[in-house]
């Protein structure tokens, strides 16, 4: 008897798991297109799953944006490295297209020593803080690996500037290196909370009084998901995290949409004014994502009638990232950090506290012409997420929110987060502050400037057709010092929204038995 040859062995097998797989599609009733179509099915499930990869390698061009642009990455991966960040023939944007923009150069170029461009948060505490003009956004352990949190942390110990905890808390891995901490507390008061959940005073003087938390960062909503509280399913609360949060183990982990140590303007300045107490006064400030015009108004109106007013202000952005958020949320929720900005802004200009107030900015931010752009529009500072995420290795491979990460940098998975190199992954945290700090000294120098303060809106120009270009400060309003004191200004939403602002409520305009808002609350 012949032997059978081992090749047809192993086509009998692949045949006979090709037809139970073609049965077992034919039999299952979930899915239509695999029901009639057997196997060929699944190579269209294959391509959809994978898509977005082959888009982003194969098809978009270096300048899309989804969300960030390939030249925007590689960037970011070159000065991460100190690579050279030049690029060769001349500029891929479309110049003479609506809304290019960019900064007029002096003849006359400055001399700048340093590129380490600082400003001073609360003057007026016993411990206030000097803060870099680029420093890591809000990130929480438990959204970031181990790895990651300790990358960035000595990264920003290196650079001296700051690592914004996000509401996860202080974990082991921040405290490692010893780089600075602003400490966020959510509305879960994590790392400061009693057993139901509620703020704890005691737990919260402990952590703040710690020399390595620089400020402490009230967050009241964030830009990708504002509005919107989260649930940490007990599979995912392992010991370390439920150590940094002060949860049980394996129990699912809710963080409400609104805090419960204050309910109105006025109990979140007095909430500000405790945390000073408890922290050996420490500059205090929150971060929110402007909604409701009034809201803000109402806040503002509080700090005018209380004299307490935060030492600063984070404004995020609609277009900044998060690990999860729900599609509604991310696409159409909150305002634009453009438009968000301006109002916090200009209120605190119109009220006269401008000079008190320190703003920082979050949204988008990966260059040195995004921080320039930004502070010349209002902010002091500005916060990066996902440009520092670039530098510990992040590909862009929206798997942030299934712990599947393949750079290691958004998993709780070891065997993931092991493979990143935290010590070497420091390094390249550190290389692209540096040398984005560097590209904003060249900026300045250009332009004739010797320190990201003196930027304004005249300084940044915008295309709005193919034959007018306007400067930001002819595009969008800006109130004089005081103006607010005096009575409303000739600005659309101030006309609109201040007059019904309460700085005892976070008050919701009452609609008319026709159903529309008053005419002092309809939308500008």
């Amino acid at each position: 008897m012949t032997a059978r040859h081992p090749a047809w062995g192993w086509a009998a097998g692949a045949f006979g798991v090709l037809a139970a797989l073609g049965l077992a599609d034919m039999l299952q009733t979930a899915r239509t297109v695999v029901r009639n179509y057997p196997l060929l099915g699944h190579i269209r499930s294959l391509s959809e799953s994978i898509g977005p990869n082959i888009r982003q390698y194969f098809i978009e061009s270096d300048m899309d944006e989804r969300p960030f642009s390939r030249e925007q990455r590689h960037a970011i991966y070159d000065r991460s490295l100190r690579e050279p960040d030049v690029l060769p023939f001349g500029t891929l944007v479309n110049v003479y297209g609506n809304d290019y923009e960019w900064i007029n150069h002096s003849l006359r170029p400055a001399q700048i020593a340093s590129r380490d461009f600082r400003i001073t948060v609360g003057p007026e505490r016993a411990q206030p803080y000097s803060a870099s003009v680029f420093n890591i956004s809000a990130m929480s352990f438990g959204s970031l690996s181990p790895n990651a949190i300790r990358a960035l942390n000595e990264g920003a110990r290196r650079g001296r500037f700051y690592h914004d905890t996000g509401e996860g808390s202080i974990s082991r891995y921040h405290r490692e290196h010893g780089g600075d901490i602003v400490w966020e507390i959510g509305s879960g008061y994590f790392g400061c909370r009693h057993a139901d959940g509620s703020f704890d005073e005691r737990r919260f003087a402990e952590q703040a009084r710690d020399p390595q938390v620089r400020m402490i960062e009230i967050k009241l909503s964030q830009g990708a998901k504002p509005g919107h509280g989260g649930m940490l399913p007990g599979a995912k609360v392992t010991a370390e995290i439920a150590e940094a949060r002060g949860i049980p183990v394996g129990q699912d982990c809710i963080s409400p949409a609104a805090h419960g140590a204050f309910s109105t303007p006025l109990g979140l300045l007095q909430f500000v004014a405790r945390l000073r107490e408890l922290s050996g006064d420490k500059p205090v400030g929150f971060k929110l994502a402007i909604g409701h015009p009034w809201e803000w108004f109402g806040i503002a109106k509080a700090m005018r009638e209380t004299g307490i007013v935060p030492d600063f202000i984070v404004v995020d952005g609609a277009e900044g990232g998060t690990g999860a958020a729900p599609l509604e949320f991310v696409n159409h929720m909150g305002a634009p950090l453009t438009e968000a900005l301006l109002l916090v802004h200009n209120t605190l200009v119109g009220l006269d506290l401008r000079k008190r107030v320190r703003i920082g900015a979050a949204g988008k931010v990966s260059s040195a012409f995004d921080i320039a752009r930004l502070l010349a529009m209002g902010a002091d500072w500005c916060n990066a997420g996902r440009g520092f995420m670039f530098a510990l290795g992040c590909i862009q491979s929206l798997r942030c929110h299934t712990d599947h990460c393949p750079s290691g940098v958004a998993t709780q998975d070891p065997r993931r987060w092991r493979s990143l190199d935290a010590t070497r992954k420091a390094t390249r945290v550190y290389n692209f502050h540096q040398a984005t700090l560097e590209a904003l000294r060249e900026l300045l120098s250009a332009a004739g400037l010797t320190h990201p303060d003196q930027l304004g809106p005249e300084h940044v120009i915008r295309r709005v057709s193919s034959t007018q270009v306007r400067s930001l400060a002819s595009l969008y309003p800006y109130l004089e010092p005081g103006e607010l004191l005096h009575g409303v200004p000739d600005h659309q939403v101030f006309r609109r929204f201040w007059l019904a602002a309460r700085a005892d409520a976070f008050s919701v305009p009452t609609r008319s038995r026709a159903g529309h808002a008053p005419a002092e609350m309809e939308p500008a």
